[in-house]
């Protein structure tokens, strides 16, 4: 990944080589690469708060015109992480401690109602894909491998995501986790609360097979709850301190 911030001849290191017209991978049109790529470099920091996003600058690094930026832009400011200003140009808002509460909350009752509908729909694999990603994490957590247990964490809640059998649900809850997930990286790195959301995942997983949707919408809630305040007691703030 390349370091944010860092410039050469105008341009970041590393973006010169990436060309988002070739990026088959993506299911999205032109236009909706250029808002995923540039919305992503906003959420990883390698755009810092109130920098300008210049349109021909982004359209070269990307290699497209600057008619998608400028659409990609417009998309960006209505969910509030860029603010276009007339006659001056586009700067990066990007996501503060407030807004990371109210996705918090926001994801308590959407992860809780995903647990839910899990309960109904969940398939085989889905739950033997569940039952190994905690096997893996309970043996990462003995080695204190933190790195592979915050990748285990994603990988547990995208599970769920697709267990919940609903295209509009998992997509709301994929965006609002890749929101915070640069700040979860910053304040989650610790092995009692890695051990922690291991034990809250293994009780949502439960109760998902135990086809009790009260106990695992509860739990899948409580989990997002719990994960908010341990960040709070990490440094949540401290993160937007001026």
């Amino acid at each position: 990944m390349r370091k944010s911030g860092t410039k050469k001849n105008g341009r970041r290191n590393g973006m010169n080589d990436y060309d988002v017209r070739h990026d088959v991978s993506d299911k999205y049109s032109l236009r909706g690469r250029v808002f995923h790529k540039i919305r992503e470099d906003i959420l990883n920091g390698n755009y810092k708060e109130n920098e300008e996003l210049k349109e021909v600058t982004i359209g070269q690094e990307l290699g497209v015109s600057r008619t998608p930026v400028r659409e990609a832009l417009r998309q960006l400011e209505l969910e509030g992480l860029v603010e276009i200003i007339p006659n001056r140009g586009a700067f990066v808002t990007g996501i503060q401690a407030k807004d990371v509460h109210d996705i918090y909350m926001i994801r308590s009752r959407l992860e809780g109602l995903c647990a839910r509908w899990a309960c109904d729909y969940i398939t085989k694999e889905q739950m033997d894909d569940m039952e190994e990603n905690l096997y893996l994490a309970d043996f990462h957590a003995k080695k204190g491998n933190m790195e592979q247990m915050a990748q285990l964490d994603n990988n547990f809640h995208m599970i769920l995501y697709a267990a919940g059998n609903s295209k509009m649900l998992e997509h709301l809850l994929i965006d609002y986790h890749q929101y915070v997930l640069r700040i979860r990286r910053k304040t989650l790195s610790t092995l009692d609360r890695a051990l922690a959301s291991n034990a809250e995942h293994r009780a949502i997983m439960e109760a998902i097979k135990a086809k009790d949707p009260e106990k695992a919408e509860a739990l899948a809630a409580e989990h997002m709850r719990n994960a908010y305040d341990n960040m709070v007691r990490n440094g949540l703030y401290d993160l937007y301190k001026n």
